[in-house]
């Protein structure tokens, strides 16, 4: 049995480990007069109560945070696994068309396709998971010379991209949304943000000083392999961030310092600048300069941009809600920032999965639907109808410059 097979969300787990720390602790007491004279077996005995305590703290954290769907994705094995996958193509998808097949059967239920990869940056020569969804309308013939619109969905952290597929059940509410029409078509890409190991490695998706090229890796790279090898829309108004938590300041960070290639991002508890603290590296080695150029409060003040971005916090989280309130307060035209505060669970992944369907609609009305190479569809008073607009109707596909 591989790691990466043996899950840490399972309610069966967590009831099997309160089971053993609850007779752990129950044998303190119950043994601790016989093994007065046994010193090794007393120790023994709290040491497995502390421990099993401990463990059982850290998956019912787990739980509530979805970070860690399985055990192989904890220790970083190298070995990905997860239960919403599809099918696995080789390095940087240059076999895709291997999913075509299954691409084809599940868009005949209104079903898209999950695929999983290994991507290497052109630039930074960076490999990490990529997952990416494919909508049911990526294997129409109909759709067949058009591109289409991209998310960019960022982990939180210490999550890879199967926190996305598993534990927010993404794919399952794209299909809902594009089928209601509230979302059109789009390709959603889900990269490890972190790389391995996980823990103690949070690079909140900078660029660290004398480090690794993570914004670039994330931002360049990802984009210049999604446009050769998924064929997707290289309009700016067709890639959008989004994401929760960390996952959030780096969608809100990267549209900002990237709104050539980027137009939109949503923030679900994100927060305005990489933290500091015992998981996060010293990203910037001192640097002043390259703190204040991943300030996003800096950012939309000093170098505004025509972008939508979008904030959205729970009211019991008081620093992503202070957070949102200076981005807001900094703003300069062109930026658009609008922000939402909901009703929560605390700084937890139940809060987010709650507010997925409002994202979608959101992304959707900032979006561009699937376009010809070269041309873009005009999105005046929303969202545009699916089926393919005829020359001349309202919504037409008109030509643009390069």
């Amino acid at each position: 049995m591989h790691l990466s097979s043996i899950r840490l969300d399972s309610p069966i787990t967590i009831v099997i480990v309160v089971v053993v720390t609850l007779l752990a602790i129950i044998a303190i007491p119950l043994f601790w007069e016989r093994w007065k004279r046994k010193l090794l077996w007393r120790t023994v005995t709290i040491l497995c109560a502390v421990v099993s305590i401990v463990v059982t703290t850290g998956l019912a954290g787990n739980m509530i945070g979805g970070f860690f769907p399985t055990l192989g994705s904890l220790l970083g094995t190298g070995v990905y696994a997860a239960d919403s996958i599809d099918a696995e193509t080789t390095q940087n998808g240059e076999n895709l068309e291997v999913v075509r097949d299954v691409g084809a059967a599940h868009a005949k239920d209104g079903k898209g396709t999950v695929v999983h990869m290994k991507v290497t940056g052109r630039r930074t020569k960076l490999t990490r998971d990529v997952t990416v969804y494919l909508p049911p309308q990526y294997f129409d013939a109909a759709y067949k010379n058009l591109r289409f619109p991209a998310v960019e969905w960022i982990p939180n952290y210490p999550s890879g991209p199967e926190v996305v597929t598993d534990g927010y059940k993404l794919p399952d509410q794209l299909d809902a949304a594009i089928a209601k029409r509230v979302l059109p078509p789009v390709v959603v890409i889900m990269p490890d943000p972190t790389g391995v190991p996980k823990i103690g490695h949070d690079t909140e998706c900078v660029d660290e000083v004398n480090g690794t090229a993570n914004d670039t890796y994330l931002t360049a790279d990802l984009r210049e392999w999604a446009l050769q090898k998924l064929g997707v829309a290289a309009d700016r108004k067709a890639w959008t961030f989004a994401g929760w938590s960390s996952g959030g300041y780096c969608a809100m960070n990267l549209v900002t310092r990237h709104p050539q290639w980027y137009g939109q991002a949503v923030s679900v508890s994100g927060y305005d600048r990489a933290q500091v603290d015992a998981e996060t590296e010293n990203l910037y080695k001192g640097r002043q300069d390259v703190d204040d150029a991943n300030n996003v409060g800096i950012t939309v003040r000093l170098h505004p941009s025509p972008v939508d971005i979008l904030a959205i916090w729970g009211e019991k989280e008081k620093f992503e809600g202070a957070a949102a309130d200076l981005i807001r307060t900094a703003v300069r035209p062109p930026v658009r920032f609008q922000s939402w505060r909901v009703a929560d669970a605390g700084h937890n992944m139940n809060t987010f999965k709650s507010q997925i369907p409002e994202i979608l609609a959101w992304i959707g009305a900032h979006t561009v639907p699937p376009a010809l190479p070269g041309r873009q569809v005009e999105t005046t008073g929303g969202v545009q109808p699916w089926p393919l607009p005829r020359s001349g109707a309202p919504g037409a596909l008109v030509d643009i410059d390069q």
